[in-house]
């Protein structure tokens, strides 16, 4: 499987947003700079799964919080669709869990409906269910400290899925589990994202989970962050590892992020 240009489009697809010309510049005290992203040029489509890789430091992380809103790009511009909007059907899943310890896992999960004014029975109603759907059915009581690692994750994501998000972002969120708990979430998410047909877009420094998760790869340049190379995952679900497509696109963009493939 090859490489395909970056600027490509989905036009079968409504589009969830459109980037162009997208840069962003860091600005020390010292009056030094430091140019994160540079010429970002990406056209996601409504209900893909978009997985990003690239070295650390490349700008993945500040890409995530531009689309979310959180900063303010510096050159280019990001065009969310009419039915997204800031503060109501984006949600973002971060690095480390972002459950308030004071409240238990059902309280945590229902936090964002309760801002929205939803009633209690329904908030009751939709937390029980988004708790079995991730496999927290019988932890609605329990407090973040009393979980596991790949539980308070699993709760983090019950919480982005409480509002219903047309648009997840994903910032390398099994990062810090261990490996079978790192399938099981793959594979959870995966389950979801079928299920609801949410646009996701998920960081990953993991090339295997990049290809186990995405219907599309890109690979950013070291930095400033460009899209260096863009790979369409066709392979079927649930996807083997072992089958010699998966390898073969395993070391493609092993390559690609060593700088060896033109």
């Amino acid at each position: 499987m090859t490489s395909r240009p970056n600027k490509q489009k989905l036009p079968e697809k409504q589009a969830a947003l459109e980037i162009r010309g997208l840069g962003r510049i860091f600005h020390s005290d010292l009056g030094s700079t430091v140019r994160a992203l540079q010429d970002i040029d990406l056209t996601v489509c409504s209900g893909e799964f978009l997985t990003l890789v690239g070295a650390t430091g490349c700008g993945k992380t500040t890409l995530l919080n531009l689309i979310a809103g959180f900063e303010t790009p510096d050159e280019g511009f990001i065009r969310l669709s009419d039915n997204l909007q800031f503060g109501e059907n984006i949600a973002y899943v971060f690095q480390h869990y972002t459950l308030f310890p004071w409240r238990t896992v059902s309280r945590n999960v229902g936090f964002a409906m309760e801002m929205h004014g939803i009633s209690r029975r329904r908030r009751k109603q939709k937390t029980i269910e988004l708790l079995s759907k991730v496999g927290l059915t019988g932890f609605e009581n329990a407090y973040a400290h009393e979980l596991s690692g790949g539980m308070r994750q699993r709760a983090a994501i019950a919480q982005a899925l409480a509002m219903q998000p047309k648009l997840l972002l994903m910032d390398e969120p099994f990062g810090a589990v261990d490996d079978s708990t790192r399938t099981e979430l793959q594979q959870m998410i995966t389950e979801l994202w079928q299920e609801n047909h949410t646009t996701i877009i998920f960081v990953t420094h993991n090339i295997d989970e990049a290809i186990v998760l995405g219907s599309r790869v890109l690979v950013l340049s070291e930095r400033p962050g460009r899209i260096a190379h863009e790979y369409k995952i066709d392979l079927p679900r649930p996807r083997n590892r072992l089958a010699k497509e998966f390898t073969n696109l395993f070391i493609e963009i092993r390559t690609a992020l060593s700088g060896q493939l033109d």
